[in-house]
């Protein structure tokens, strides 16, 4: 064995299998807490500076839109909230693994933004990987995850239940029943338990915990002929049978 490994395999026996190939400090947890918090601070104000500090040159950053950047890119996205909006994000809720020159920080985002005075609130969940190269750590990749919240109720319109009563068909043998109790409304799947039906806006609901809408068409005349079960801007469609 070499003299370099030998003393490699000191440093690793005496912090716990910390690699010495390319110097420069183990990282710890709070300090990558520390510098998320930095970066996410500078969110609201569009300063750029963190994020040019922080990101490699050859980060890949998925946002919770969907989009895909490059560093380039998602420094240029970075800008002042508009006139008449403030906001707030804090880093929550902190994980991390720590291996070597890699260590990976997973994390909740409570974001608070108060526009003209109303309050809006969001949650989100983030995953960085930082690296750490020619002794300096850096984020070299970015996933962020949107947590899904269920709409606030509407008023429900008892009147029209009636109009929702009744099987929907999907395929031959796959049907769904609408049925109300009271001023509560369900929808049961054959072989399956019934959905709590929550009322969001006159003709659309929402089942608790559930991301898409449940919607029922009208025809021409008024009369409702299918349910729409909606998921991410794709329908299924239910048709009224009887």
């Amino acid at each position: 064995m070499t003299k370099r490994a030998w003393s490699c395999l000191a440093v690793a026996i005496a912090f716990g299998g910390a690699s010495c190939s390319s110097g420069g400090k183990m990282i710890k947890q709070d300090e990558l807490v520390r510098r998320t918090q930095e970066i996410v601070d500078a969110v609201g104000r569009g300063d750029r500076q963190p994020f040019e500090k922080y990101f490699a040159p050859d980060s890949m950053i998925f946002d919770e839109k969907g989009r895909g950047m490059d560093k380039k890119a998602f420094v240029a996205d970075q800008a002042p909230l508009p006139s008449g909006y403030a906001g707030s994000i804090k880093v929550v809720n902190p994980q991390s693994r720590i291996m070597s020159d890699t260590a990976i920080l997973s994390y909740d985002l409570d974001e608070t933004e108060t526009i003209f005075g109303q309050e809006n609130k969001a949650r989100y969940h983030e995953t960085d990987t930082w690296v750490r190269r020619d002794g300096e750590w850096k984020i070299v990749a970015v996933q962020v995850l949107r947590y899904y919240e269920d709409p606030a109720p509407g008023k429900a319109d008892v009147k029209k239940y009636p109009d929702y009563l009744g099987t929907y068909e999907l395929a031959p043998g796959t049907t769904l029943v609408v049925s109300a109790d009271g001023e509560e409304l369900f929808s049961q799947r054959t072989g399956r338990t019934k959905d709590h039906l929550i009322p969001e806006a006159p003709d659309i609901f929402f089942r608790k915990g559930v991301e898409g809408r449940r919607l029922f068409r009208r025809d021409k005349t008024g009369t409702v002929d299918a349910l729409i079960d909606r998921r991410n801007n794709e329908d299924l469609i239910w048709k009224k049978i009887r």
